[in-house]
């Protein structure tokens, strides 16, 4: 099995149609753009910066159009893109940069400091900067349109790094196939054809923003609308005077919910509403529902491309807290700890397996073999159950990450930093609940004896290592850590004592 390059396929197919629109510059650019400007990106990687199949190119920017022609650029000569995270720290980008060893970096201006210490640091020769810089190269390459050949599905495009219950960055292949089978699995239960216009606004580091809906959109034919960051009132008026399809994370629907332009905006046009990354809280369903607007909340992981499930419009109130039934290229199941598959009503970890799973993390081959089996089935390491009408509920987390908004905050990474500190002796994080971020973190840390150490100290401490959102919002000071026999610590108990926002 094998794909096409469906960006050449388009500028055929629809040359004049507006493929996309970025809403920070104005600029849109059609599929025969498009295709043509990606097809210099690919030249110059090619020829100015020998980049050859197989090696890897990172990028360190806010979305913008020009992403997804680099994105698109890579395809065509089969590089693999590095998708760093801009909110990480410089340390925490050294890590991926170091495992990934790309050989360019891709930057917007405003990054130029962590790009400059990253290059330097990595032996990077080959450096570019957005704006100008980038459009001289462009302006430079071969203009010959580069048509990807037919691909494998199992070819990496890209590199997604999440963290992982280690303290550290896993790089999850994805693949040309999982890129298509997501395109599928969102598609078609939402409906989304040529004719659909999409705003995309979550980050492109992001499973969610290339993949929710971008790349199925450009898939289809339609209009991606890339919106450099969310702003609510922006992203209300796109959604009241040109969008049709919408998905967002809960922090983002509240936001709009929250903002004074929410009770004017029409947003009649829009005909398709989606949300996933966390659970969408009742009272804010409700608040969307009292305006005509039906949410669609669905579960996903990076490792999966990311569409797994999604609940149909019409069961978005009657099955409130379901993501739904699995989507039509994916197959699941819930076992116990034993991996015997358990009956409806009861609680276990959820496997999934399809083509749009990955197949697996990058240089990191015995991690793989542990998270996914060797016939296929992903450990997602999340609870769930599927109840008497077939739908399902993702009801707690096997592992003890928690969710703050939309962004998956493994205690481990930040337990690490605690630890760094002298006065520290022992540290856990969970999460807590916050009417705003859904959960943020809060850090039980055990002093060395005679040591002190301020809260603030410690917080300050994390935010100099850690992006904004691991930092932990609170520190209480225990005497001690309720641990197992073999020595885990009992974070169970933890939650059921500190866990609540006034404990």
């Amino acid at each position: 099995m094998y794909t096409f390059d469906w960006l050449a396929k388009q500028s055929l197919i629809r040359p004049e149609k507006t493929a996309l629109v970025d809403a920070a510059t104005g600029r849109r650019f059609t599929y025969r753009e498009f295709h043509h400007r990606a097809s210099r990106v690919g030249a110059f990687l090619r020829d100015e910066w020998r980049v050859q199949p197989g090696d890897r190119v990172a990028i360190l920017a806010h979305n913008s159009t020009d992403y997804f022609e680099v994105l698109y650029g890579c395809a065509k000569i089969g590089a693999l893109l590095v998708c760093l995270n801009w909110r990480l720290a410089t340390p925490e980008l050294a890590y991926i940069v170091g495992d990934a060893q790309p050989v360019g970096l891709i930057y917007d201006a405003e990054f130029a400091p962590p790009a400059g210490a990253l290059a330097a640091q990595f032996a990077i020769s080959h450096t570019l900067s957005m704006g100008e810089p980038y459009e001289s190269a462009l302006a430079l390459a071969d203009a010959a349109p580069i048509v990807m050949p037919p691909t494998p599905l199992d070819t990496p495009w890209f590199l997604l790094y999440t963290s992982g219950t280690t303290g550290r960055p896993k790089g999850v292949v994805q693949t040309h196939g999982m890129v298509f089978y997501n395109g599928l699995n969102i598609g078609q239960p939402t409906g989304l054809t040529h004719t659909d216009v999409t705003l995309n606004l979550l980050p492109f580091f992001h499973t969610g923003g290339l993949n929710l809906y971008t790349n199925p959109t450009l898939l289809f034919g339609g209009t991606a609308i890339i919106q450099r960051a969310f702003d609510p009132a922006e992203t209300l008026r796109i959604l009241a005077t040109e969008a049709t399809v919408f998905f967002g994370v809960p922090a983002v629907y509240l936001f709009m919910s929250q903002h004074p332009d929410f009770a004017g905006a029409d947003l009649t046009r829009v005909r398709s509403w989606a949300c996933g990354g966390a659970p969408m809280p009742l009272s804010l369903l409700e608040t969307y529902a009292a305006r005509g607007i039906l949410v669609q909340q669905g579960f996903g992981m990076t490792e999966t491309g990311p569409t797994v499930f999604l609940l149909d419009e019409t069961d978005a109130l009657r099955k409130i807290g379901s993501v739904g039934k699995p989507q039509l290229f994916v197959d699941v199941r819930i076992v116990d700890r034993d991996g015997r598959d358990l009956p409806q009503g009861e609680r276990g970890e959820l496997l999934v397996k399809g083509p749009g799973v990955t197949p697996g993390y990058w240089n990191l081959p015995a991690v793989t073999a542990q998270a996914i089996t060797a016939d296929g089935w992903l450990h997602t390491g999340d609870v769930a159950l599927q109840d008497a009408d077939g739908f399902y509920f993702i009801v707690d987390r096997w592992k003890d990450m928690y969710i703050s908004g939309g962004e998956n905050v493994y205690p481990a990474e930040v337990e690490n930093v605690l630890y760094s500190h002298a006065a520290v002796k022992e540290a856990a994080v969970i999460g807590v609940p916050d009417a705003r971020w859904g959960e943020v973190g809060r850090a039980l840390v055990v002093l060395k004896e005679g040591a002190t150490v301020e809260a603030a100290v410690l917080i300050d401490l994390c935010r100099s290592q850690l992006a904004r959102y691991k930092v932990p919002k609170t520190v209480r000071f225990v005497s001690e850590l309720p641990r197992t026999a073999a020595g885990k610590v009992r974070k169970t108990e933890l939650r059921a004592q500190y866990g609540s926002d006034h404990a």
